[in-house]
């Protein structure tokens, strides 16, 4: 029996390292990105091997299992675990060395692949092994799991590549594992000889012989024909039989150059019947896709699947060459057509498609979920095309569907199946498919497992394939490493039931009411949630182009992640069923986490499934300050709209602006704000842009009206711009007006809601939408479209206010409605010639921009414009009310200095510094002293400054505002344009 008493004690006692057994802590490692979940006691991160031992020491006095855990991503549930959980990825992740003469390289457990990658690229080499999680995934778990990844056919598996280990094992025995038995424990060396011994005919022909045998354990790894490989015998292991402090790994060096052979085939069995014909050309890849997977991709040859056949070479024509060598014999063996990208930009776009499809295969083309279950399962490469028909046969015999694609150079085929896991019945067809599923396999001399591993999903089945008594040995073999059965029991040896242990158990069987309408998961929460299925991109340390999770990438923690937050609410909604988190929206550890979500909405987008966090934290925020006082900054940023508008009508910009300066008023306000005391408080403007606009009313009145026409625009004055930056609103005028655009505004004051939304205040924030909905009426009875400046508003629109209303259909139009800038005058002046600017550009993609509205538009006319160079991914780290709220001041400047700082210090000189959003501009005049422009004001500036001021005094053609006018198009206040300017027409300088 264990002994759970005084655990926690004991440990802290003994470790140096972090030991948490808080709700939080165990509700994050609950589960992996399997289907199952199982509740651990604690977690511990050792801060080395002496922590490991002294810990495994606690563990074993009191009979407490031990599950070791990389990076969490596993998919057969070996990441696990009902006992203590060590977490390798908080301290014992360091490179301890690279020898690029030996080409190897040691390496504690917890170090990232591409950290890994990147350090030996110094050197022209890399470790071969790479599967699809290369930017979270462990090397401590790819060597538990044995993992391979796409460059398999040309590297190996981890197991091909592991030089030595050094393990502890439960007992409290070190071992340092290679070839031949010395580095053993005298009592197990003399246990494993005996066996192998004693079954060796077993062991040379109970193994089926397969470039992706993964199931199992690797016992032939130990005859002495094989070198006696401890080390390889004991990869693949899924932390069952010791748990590894070190590892020296072979690497390899990489070619100069690559090219990638894109090959179309009628069908996903076409393609895999040719596979395996490739292999003798010598490639690095040989991945495998089906329409129904990859979608709409533009610039894949014809076919509904192909082959990415990457190959290298000294040069790149001599990888061009090779690829072209390739394609010619690709179409003499039936390949219907062919590409070849030579471009690194353009691979890597292609790669990203392949690389994500861990997540995106989780939704069928209808929208429905789908499981891992038979993720991996492997067959001679020849004989993937058979198998491939006979497996689609057997989903449609259980009235099942799922998108394979995968490793076909090496037979290996993953697939997400529309499983329904959330009923008795549905969970009793994926038992019936996995029987089924494993025979067929066998049938064509197949491998369960061709790369994650059997955990849970399929060890119970490994009887089918490799017998009872090889099935026994591997007991045996379990029993000598591990006699107390101490390491991550219920996995690989006496396995758990493979339908025991479903993380969807615990959940609502009926949708909890929430304030959002959850389109995309029929208005169920708890689907929502169910989203993550942790594959962990939000682990990535590097956002590249992308955005999500900037949280995560500054603190390492994983409960700042998108996943994290997700396991948490998971738990949240099991509740009182066997949830971890047992307060539900009461939940601190839930508040906790969310804290530092700068609701970027980074992963909406960057996330495979489509998690969207910040919808999420609005939710939860909502219903955690129900009925109770919420924090300062909900009421002073929350309501912002309010007291800037009441500000403006008391004409009182002027004293605030001057009270601000003031160090005492201003360090009380920030107080009385919640406010960080770092942060200096924005300048409002001294004229408001509609102050600005209503100014120019007299010529529109004495026009008269004049129907609406195509090139008619409403201009949404949101908040920040108009009284923060209105002269982003006057330069929009400009510019619109000058590419022939009638600009109309809304009479009244409208809103987004956005920060009634941010800060969970949905009542407020709808109550603001429907009265926008009400003055945008005419405007969108009219058909017109909506310009949005600032990104976080108009993605608001986009997105928030059909979410929030999806009752209303005035909340879908006026989503529909809504562009930006550059999307306007791309759609409505397609003919107009844009002024030249021909410098440089530095600045950042506002997070909202990346993730919801896309910034296609705004690229194309960067580019016509001259304005040269990329903008930063990433986010600036101001994130609306997150920056300057209490307590995130410090996490809001390492998120600025992840990119977007450092791209602003090394641009050249006379580079234009863009940033379309408030939050983005004020960050850099905050942190870098650099004053950004929004596109719209580097276009005007280049039109003519002077057009700015003469159309100001209303000198040029009209343009309308609230007049008062009724003329006939809606209430009283709208008026429209009485002349049709010039497509053309420039203003006056």
């Amino acid at each position: 029996m264990a002994d759970h008493d005084g655990l926690p004690a004991a440990l802290r006692a003994s470790v140096r390292g972090d030991v948490d057994f808080g709700a939080s802590a165990r509700a994050l490692t609950t589960m992996d990105a399997s289907n199952y979940r199982r509740v651990p006691l604690g977690v511990v991160a050792p801060r080395d091997a002496a922590d490991v031992a002294a810990a495994l020491a606690v563990c074993r006095e009191r009979g407490v299992p031990v599950v070791a855990r990389g990076a969490g991503t596993s998919i057969a549930g070996q990441a696990t675990g009902v006992g203590v959980v060590l977490d390798f990825t908080r301290h014992m992740n360091a490179i301890v060395r690279i020898d690029p003469d030996a080409r190897t390289a040691v390496v504690q457990p917890g170090v990232v692949l591409d950290e890994l990658r990147t350090a030996a690229g110094a050197h022209g080499l890399t470790f071969g092994p790479d599967p699809s999680t290369h930017a979270r995934c462990t090397l401590g778990g790819m060597i538990g799991n044995n993992a391979c990844g796409a460059h398999s056919v040309a590297w190996g598996t981890t197991a091909d590549n592991v030089r030595a280990l050094d393990v502890l094992t439960y007992a409290g025995d070190r071992a340092r594992l290679g070839q031949g038995w010395d580095g053993l424990p005298p009592r197990l060396a003399d246990g494993l000889r005996a066996l192998v011994d004693g079954e060796s005919a077993r062991l040379r022909t109970g193994f089926p012989e397969l470039p992706r045998r993964i199931s199992g354990y690797a016992l032939d790894a130990l005859l002495p024909e094989r070198r006696t490989d401890v080390a390889r015998a004991f990869t693949g292991s899924e932390g069952t039989l010791g748990v590894l402090t070190e590892a020296t790994l072979r690497l390899v060096e990489t070619p100069g150059a690559r090219a990638l052979a894109v090959l179309g085939y009628a069908d996903e069995s076409g393609a895999a019947d040719a596979a395996h014909l490739l292999l003798p050309y010598g490639p690095l890849t040989v991945e495998g896709m089906a329409a129904d997977l990859v979608g709409d991709v533009p610039g894949l040859p014809k076919g509904g699947a192909w082959l990415f056949v990457e190959v290298g070479g000294a040069t790149p024509a001599e990888a061009a060459a090779r690829a072209a060598e390739l394609c010619r014999a690709a179409v003499a063996d039936g390949a219907a057509g062919h590409t070849v990208v030579t471009d690194p930009r353009g691979q890597r776009a292609l790669w990203r498609v392949r690389e994500d499809a861990a997540g995106t295969a989780t939704r069928m083309p209808d929208g429905s979920e789908a499981w891992p279950g038979w993720e991996d399962c492997a067959v001679p490469p020849a004989r993937l095309g058979a198998y491939l028909r006979e497996f689609r046969a057997l989903l449609a015999h259980h009235g099942l569907r799922g998108a394979p694609y995968g490793h076909f150079g090496d037979g290996c085929v993953h697939v997400r199946v529309d499983f329904d896991l959330l009923g008795e019945a549905g969970v009793r067809r994926f038992r019936e498919f996995s029987v089924d599923l494993a025979d067929l396999v066998v049938a064509h001399g197949g491998s369960l497992s061709g790369e994650h591993g059997d955990g849970q999903a399929r060890a119970e089945l490994l009887p089918r394939m490799y017998g009872p008594e090889l099935v026994a040995l591997f007991e045996r073999v379990k029993d000598l490493w591990d006699p107390a059965g101490g390491l991550n029991p219920g996995i690989l040896a006496r396995p758990h039931r493979l339908d025991e242990n479903l993380r969807f158990a615990v959940l609502p069987r009926r949708p909890v009411p929430v304030e959002f309408g959850y389109p995309h998961d029929g208005g169920d929460f708890t689907a929502a949630v169910r989203r993550c299925v942790g594959v962990a991109k939000c682990r990535d340390t590097s956002a590249g182009t992308g955005v999500m999770c900037p949280s995560y990438r500054v603190t390492r923690e994983e409960r700042h992640s998108t996943r994290g937050r997700a396991r948490l609410l998971h738990e949240m909604l099991a509740g009182e069923r066997g949830g971890v988190v047992t307060d539900g929206w009461r939940s601190e550890e839930v508040r906790e986490a969310l804290n530092l979500c700068l609701s970027c909405k980074g992963c909406r987008s960057d996330c495979p499934v489509g998690v969207d966090m910040a919808t999420y934290k609005a939710e939860f925020l909502h219903h955690h300050y129900a009925g109770r006082l919420r924090p300062a900054g909900h009421y002073a940023m929350g309501w912002l709209p309010v007291w800037l508008r009441t500000v403006t009508a008391a004409r009182l910009a002027p004293v605030v602006n001057a009270a601000a300066r003031v160090g005492p008023l201003a360090a009380l306000a920030r107080r009385a704000g919640g406010i960080a005391a770092e942060r200096a408080l924005p300048e409002l403007a001294p004229e408001t842009f509609t102050r600005w606009w209503r100014a120019r009313e007299p010529l529109a009145a004495a026009h008269g009206p004049e129907p609406v026409g195509e090139r008619t625009v409403v201009l949404w004055p949101d908040t920040f711009t108009e009284h923060f930056s209105p002269a982003v609103g006057r330069s929009a005028v400009a510019v619109l007006e000058a590419a022939g655009l009638r600009v109309v505004v809304p009479p009244k004051a409208v809103c987004c809601g956005l920060t009634w939304v941010s800060t969970g205040q949905l009542g407020r924030a709808r109550a603001a939408m429907r009265r926008t909905l009400d003055v945008m009426a005419p405007a969108l009875a009219a058909g017109l479209p909506v310009v949005g400046l600032e990104p976080s508003c108009t993605a608001a629109l986009r997105t928030d206010l059909p979410e929030l209303l999806p009752d209303d259909p005035r909340a879908a139009r006026l989503a529909s409605a809504v562009k930006t800038f550059a999307q306007v005058i791309e759609e409505r002046a397609p003919d107009w010639e844009p002024p030249r600017l021909g410098r440089p550009v530095v600045g950042q993609t506002h997070c909202h921009q990346h993730a919801v509205l896309g910034d296609a538009a705004e690229r194309r006319l960067r580019e016509r414009v001259g304005l040269n160079g990329e903008l930063s991914g990433g986010c600036c780290g101001l994130a609306g009310n997150f920056g300057f709220e209490r307590g995130h001041y410090d996490v809001s400047v390492a998120c600025a200095e992840e990119q977007l700082l450092p791209s602003v210090r090394e641009a050249p000189e006379g580079a234009e510094v863009l940033a379309d959003g408030f939050s983005c501009r004020t960050q850099l005049e905050q942190l870098a002293g650099r004053r950004g422009r929004h596109l719209a004001e580097a276009l005007a500036e280049a039109l003519g400054a002077r057009a700015l001021g003469a159309r100001a005094q209303g000198d040029g053609p009209r343009r309308e505002g609230g007049s008062g006018r009724d003329d006939g198009l809606g209430p009283r206040g709208w008026s429209w344009p009485r002349r049709r300017p010039s497509p053309r027409r420039q203003p006056r300088t």
